[in-house]
């Protein structure tokens, strides 16, 4: 015997139609827990409004780019009273783009063509891969370009003589630096500045403040980054600058090699009352140095006198008279 439903009432099949989704898709988001549990009459599931109003929300929030996860999110925050304005006005702010620049699009001819007519395909699926192209559905030969700018220093560096691998791989390894950064970031914040809003499930007021704040706060961190990255390279490359003029470092010259002499421990000991125990090694080195500088002095006199004289006896007795 049929059950008869009201004004108002669904099957699921009424309600996939009322709806515009399929019945498939409604028994998905059942299972999710997206829906709230139907009405069991006998053994026919009956829907109401709620159902209808809430498969619109989903839709809706899946046509702005939620994720069902995210929406599942969402809806339990309405279901508990906190209310979707605020929640949906946090969740955009976070969401959405943090710079102002535009996305674009480009043909593979247009992208050969910024590239000196270089097809690599291989270097085309790596930037795909990471995000710097995006295939567009139904369009092969078309492709989303999320920041324009970053293609633009790929293909200046390209220019430049730099192979694309080389290219990719500091992408690679600049973009897990930046997630480093941009993580010790949000720790940050999320101390010094969101915990207020953390410590329990923020009401639809505290989630408008909250979503107020990050749209103040977030173009502090490009900004901060813009700085202390144009700090860094400029010190980092003037001191690169300088050392590649310098030229190569200059070998040291070595110490002078030293020679243990011994000594009467009588001189030692008058030249350690002299001048204490400290200044010793120095006393005596200085005073054989004076010594050896004297006696060299007296050689080149005496070799001189012996020359100037003509030699023999003559030059001897003009010497001592």
């Amino acid at each position: 015997m049929l059950q008869e439903q009201t004004a108002g009432e669904y099957r699921i099949e009424g309600l996939a139609h009322a709806s515009g989704t399929t019945v498939r898709t409604i028994r998905a988001y059942a299972d999710r827990g997206l829906l709230p549990r139907p009405e069991r009459r006998g053994r026919t599931n009956v829907y109401g409004e709620e159902h209808l109003a809430r498969l619109r929300q989903i839709a809706g929030l899946l046509d702005r780019g939620y994720t069902l996860a995210s929406i599942k999110e969402l809806l339990e925050a309405w279901d508990e009273g906190r209310g979707l304005g605020g929640v949906l006005g946090l969740v955009a702010e976070v969401q959405g783009p943090w710079t102002d620049e535009e996305s674009g699009q480009l043909s593979r001819a247009e992208l050969e063509e910024l590239f000196g007519g270089a097809a690599d395909e291989s270097a085309v699926e790596e930037a795909v891969e990471l995000g710097v192209l995006e295939r567009v559905p139904g369009e092969p030969e078309m492709f989303l370009v999320p920041s324009p700018q970053q293609l633009t220093v790929a293909a200046e560096l390209h220019a430049a003589g730099v192979p694309f691998a080389a290219i990719t791989g500091q992408l690679r390894e600049l973009r897990l630096r930046v997630e480093e950064i941009a993580a010790g970031l949000l720790d940050f914040t999320a101390e010094h500045v969101f915990q207020r809003y953390l410590d329990h499930p923020p009401s639809d007021a505290e989630a408008t403040e909250a979503a107020g704040l990050v749209r103040r706060l977030r173009p502090l961190a490009q900004q901060t980054m813009d700085a202390e990255l144009a700090r860094a390279m400029r010190t980092l490359a003037t001191r690169q600058l300088h050392e590649h003029l310098a030229g190569p470092p200059q070998p040291q010259a070595a110490a002078p090699a030293t020679v243990p002499v011994s000594l009467p421990a009588a001189t030692v000991a008058a030249v350690r009352d002299l001048v204490g125990p400290a200044a010793t090694a120095e006393f005596v080195t200085s005073a054989t140095e004076r010594e050896v500088h004297k006696r060299r002095m007296d050689t080149l006199a005496g070799s001189g006198s012996g020359s100037g004289s003509g030699g023999g006896e003559d030059g001897a007795a003009g010497y001592g008279g």
